[in-house]
């Protein structure tokens, strides 16, 4: 299933559904139809588990076409937001995850040509989370080098903890599409937070695909355009870290919990590896995507 956090007015809150076509199905007023409790929210379906979505799938696949009355509505007469438009912790980040983005940053960001021994991980606090559509900040007081990256989201679906690599994958719930966007020149002593965490900088979405619906998350073309041109294009099979190493790698440490989110990497493209180097701003409008997932648009904008 296609699944999305969606909203018919800009001060409704947002609520669960799925993507059928070109409707957007409410999947706790189908249940409540059909007799099937299902949740209203993103957070509270992935804490039920897998046979949530068994459920939901089911009740989808038997009432396409005969939809109960108010349970679906035209994909084009609601907003979209991120599919967990809060997530409850930081998003995890992986720098340095693609070789030809590992040796595009050492030519323009200064970092080690070497191959990393471990995967390089930062974080984006929830407030930097943004949906389609909606703004990136470009604030010129802090930066003059704002850069883009075009990265495979996983999402947790059960927790994780010193688990086996060759179990991660069962931990999976789903996936999306993240960009990564970095200011430059905020690195700070080789910490990153700052560049990478700053409000509207984790635009998400447009959706979570479950993960039986993706036969290989290693095999996914992912692009990015800025202002219709080219930029980024590359195939998650170039992963330096392949995701269950990633995410046995987090949770060796951290306790990885249903809802927690690991943006996997970009590959080459960026605009601090390019000569000349390219940035962002305001005026501009970025478009990324991972096939099988969707599509992303956002435009940088001045901030007030």
């Amino acid at each position: 299933m296609k699944l999305v956090t969606y909203r018919r007015h800009p001060a409704d809150a947002g609520r669960l559904g799925a993507l059928v076509d070109d409707r957007v199905v409410d999947l706790a007023r189908l249940g409540e139809a059909t007799g099937e409790p299902l949740p209203d929210t993103m957070l509270d379906f992935i804490e039920l588990g897998p046979d949530a979505v068994r459920v939901a799938s089911e009740l989808v696949g038997e009432m396409e076409g005969d939809w109960p009355l108010g349970c679906t509505q035209p994909r084009a007469n609601v907003t979209l937001m991120a599919p967990i438009p809060r997530p409850r912790k930081n998003v995890f980040g992986i720098g340095l995850n693609y070789v030809k983005h590992i040796e595009e940053s050492a030519r323009g960001l200064d970092t080690s040509i070497e191959m990393p021994e471990k995967p390089v991980v930062f974080s984006k606090p929830p407030t930097a989370v943004i949906g389609p559509d909606a703004p990136i900040l470009h604030d010129a007081a802090m930066t003059r080098q704002l850069d883009w990256e075009v990265e495979l989201a996983v999402v947790i679906g059960t927790a994780a903890t010193r688990i086996r690599e060759e179990d991660a994958m069962g931990h999976v719930f789903g996936y999306s599409v993240m960009l990564d966007v970095s200011a430059r020149d905020n690195r700070r002593a080789g910490q990153w937070i700052f560049s990478k965490g700053q409000d509207s900088y984790a635009p998400f979405g447009p959706c979570i695909v479950t993960a039986d619906e993706i036969a290989d998350p290693h095999d996914l073309d992912l692009w990015l355009t800025k202002n219709g041109e080219e930029k980024q294009r590359s195939n998650t099979g170039f992963m330096y870290f392949r995701i269950p190493h990633l995410i046995a790698d987090i949770a060796s440490g951290m306790t990885l919990e249903p809802g927690d989110v690991i943006a996997t990497g970009t590959p080459e493209g960026v605009g601090a590896g390019r000569e000349p180097q390219e940035w962002m701003w305001p005026g501009d409008v970025i478009e990324y995507g991972v096939d099988g997932i969707g599509t992303m648009r956002n435009p940088v904008v001045k901030k007030g």
